[in-house]
């Protein structure tokens, strides 16, 4: 498959506001031996890039800042278009989605991304290149909490949050794996996202009833919590779970979730690894699987897409990078 030799990418020169991204024409990236070349269909924007774009994450976490200009964009789907010498599982023209945990290394917010072959994945039967390249870093992080609290079939789950990205993926995963969902999720728009995707209850956070729809959905208690956001009415969440219960968080939930004592209430992180992604993938082809895109700019609107991820918003937000 023909590549050029220059991209155009939305790079940042400098930490900051949103206003610092730009389009930058840039060289093509050259794969490494153990990795593939992307052209990117579409890139996701999560809530963690303008902490990306701020610097705050490399301040806080103490890992090695990125050389600028710095492509932000963590995970995105397209074509590839190169695969390196060691690489056995991609060959040119495979549809893949992939997220990168080396969060310093220039991302997909450009027309061609390189990527590890093991942080690449198969797009999923039923998925196009828009849904995979907006789900790879929240549909990995859902199934790694899921997992992390040992959900079993017919187990009252809670899931807090399940109108955001992380949480709209883990609901219809959690009712593959067989469990009762009640989904904890943000205004009227939040609930009816929730109640379409197959919840089996749902209530507004902000709401005052929130305490009465969990006796109401689990009057022996919670099994389980998948904790996405912390705001009001996670605390009435969280007294409900039963002793024993479990309850997960991804690390950067803020302020840091606290559970009563003989509750098991753990952080984590989202993987990147072929493994994950093989039961992620089964478990979207199970049936017809929703990723929420709530909004999408072009590359030379990521500025834009950045102020609209900060907002109220269900789902996604996304970068169609290649024109439409």
């Amino acid at each position: 498959m023909a590549r050029a030799n220059r991209m155009q990418a939305a790079a940042i020169d400098r930490f900051g506001g949103a206003d610092e991204i730009a389009l930058h024409t840039l060289s093509v990236p050259e794969p490494k031996a153990d990795e593939v070349l992307i052209r990117v269909d579409t890139a996701s924007v999560g809530p963690w890039d303008p902490s990306l774009r701020e610097g705050e994450y490399f301040e806080a976490t103490k890992e090695d800042r990125p050389s600028f200009p710095f492509v932000l964009g963590v995970d995105g789907a397209g074509t590839v278009v190169a695969a390196g010498k060691r690489v056995k599982r991609f060959r040119e023209g495979d549809k893949v989605y992939g997220y990168d945990p080396d969060i310093a290394k220039s991302g997909f917010y450009a027309e061609y991304a390189r990527l590890k072959a093991r942080h690449a994945a198969p797009v999923p039967n039923g998925l196009d290149l828009e849904q995979a390249g907006a789900m790879p870093a929240d549909a990995l992080t859902a199934l790694t909490g899921l997992e992390a609290i040992d959900l079993k079939p017919g187990e009252k789950l809670a899931i807090f949050g399940a109108s955001g990205g992380i949480g709209h993926i883990a609901l219809q995963l959690a009712k593959r794996m067989g469990a009762g969902v009640l989904a904890i999720a943000s205004g009227e728009d939040g609930v009816a996202l929730a109640r379409h995707l197959g919840a089996d209850a749902a209530i507004d956070g902000h709401s005052s009833e929130v305490d009465t729809a969990v006796r109401e959905f689990a009057p022996d208690g919670l099994d389980a919590v998948l904790i996405t956001a912390n705001s009001n009415g996670l605390e009435a969440v969280l007294k409900a779970i039963r002793k024993s219960g479990r309850a997960a968080y991804p690390n950067g939930v803020a302020p840091e979730p606290k559970a009563r004592a003989g509750v098991k209430l753990q952080g984590y992180d989202g993987r990147s690894e072929p493994e994950l992604s093989e039961r992620l993938n089964r478990l979207i082809e199970m049936g017809q699987f929703t990723v929420h895109v709530a909004s999408k700019y072009p590359l030379g609107e990521a500025a834009e897409a950045h102020r609209a991820v900060e907002r109220h918003h269900l789902g996604k937000v996304a970068l169609a990078v290649q024109p439409r």
